[in-house]
């Protein structure tokens, strides 16, 4: 594992690779579940995979402030990392950034899925005419798990080209990550209106709202609660470095325990400036109890995307 970038570490030191273990694990076991199913990491194709990271080192534009990635070993060495935790079930979340690459990356992530029994199969789309014909097939295969990302992709939700693709997605049920929020930095694709327009025309999609639709957290808690089908993921929320950027409203954290069954932790591993067990810290610092903390760190991920795989 490589550490962060000591010019942009934060003041206290972090811990070791085998204290971050320690805490995680402690974590599961001290709530007596089995392990984690996260439900935002991301596995991309080498090539892809730098470019990503470099565009969150250069701090740029789309990224608006220092990153410092934690976890930058080889493919073989994060999925270890993963296990290592105790995470029985994540994605691999791919996602386009414009047309012609959702097939690669597809076939990419259906090969790596097949390695590992921990790995969700995952795939992503984008508003070209060959998507209907690709999503489809890819269905009826067995894939897992969608992703898409509005701000990098610069489209929106509900892009006309995307209708027949939904309507194939609704009638399977197949979840679909959408990271439509604001956050780290918006622009004119991002924040919760498309996805509403989106639901108002397919109801029964099965949506998994990423970052919990930072930082329009409460527009995109009413979609859950409004519709069955919509969930909000965890990812990056009630940590430190998020909240520099807004902290989750406390008003609405109540609202959450209403929702207990469709909120799920996600961590964004491995581009994450911070160790892993920072997240699981955060949501246990809410004190919604441990009913709640079971439901979102295992039982939830587990309805949504399978059952749990691999060894302890």
């Amino acid at each position: 594992m490589t550490e962060a970038d000591p010019a942009t570490a934060p003041d206290e030191p972090s811990p070791s690779f085998d204290a971050e273990v320690a805490q995680v694990r402690e974590f599961w076991q001290g709530l007596g579940l089995p392990g984690l199913v996260d439900v935002h990491a991301h596995f991309l194709p080498p090539n892809i995979q730098r470019a990503v990271w470099a565009v969150f080192d250069s701090a740029g534009p789309k990224i608006g402030r220092p990153w410092p990635i934690r976890y930058r070993g080889s493919l073989d060495e994060r999925v270890a990392q993963l296990r290592t935790f105790g995470v029985r079930r994540f994605p691999t979340h791919p996602y386009a950034h414009k047309p012609g690459v959702a097939t690669y990356l597809n076939d990419w992530s259906r090969e790596f899925a097949a390695t590992e029994p921990e790995i969700v199969w995952s795939a992503t789309f984008y508003p070209e005419p060959e998507a209907a014909g690709y999503v489809a097939a890819l269905v009826d295969d067995g894939v897992e798990i969608f992703k898409i990302h509005l701000q990098v992709g610069e489209f929106l939700a509900d892009d006309p080209v995307l209708d027949p693709v939904w309507g194939v997605l609704e009638d399977a049920g197949t979840p679909v990550t959408v990271h439509a929020g604001s956050g780290p930095v918006g622009n004119a694709f991002t924040g919760p209106e498309s996805v509403a327009r989106l639901l108002r025309r397919h109801p029964r999609l099965r949506l998994l709202v990423a970052h919990m639709g930072a930082p329009e957290y409460e527009d995109f808690l009413v979609l859950a609660e409004r519709y069955e089908n919509v969930h909000l993921d965890t990812t990056m929320v009630f940590t430190d470095f998020f909240d520099q950027d807004g902290a989750y409203p406390a008003g609405l954290l109540p609202r959450l325990v209403d929702l207990q069954p469709k909120v799920l932790l996600g961590s964004d591993f491995p581009t994450i400036p911070y160790p892993y067990s920072d997240q699981l810290r955060g949501l246990a610092r809410l004190d919604l109890g441990d009913d709640w903390l079971r439901d979102v760190c295992w039982h939830n991920g587990f309805r949504l995307l399978g059952g749990p795989t691999g060894n302890s």
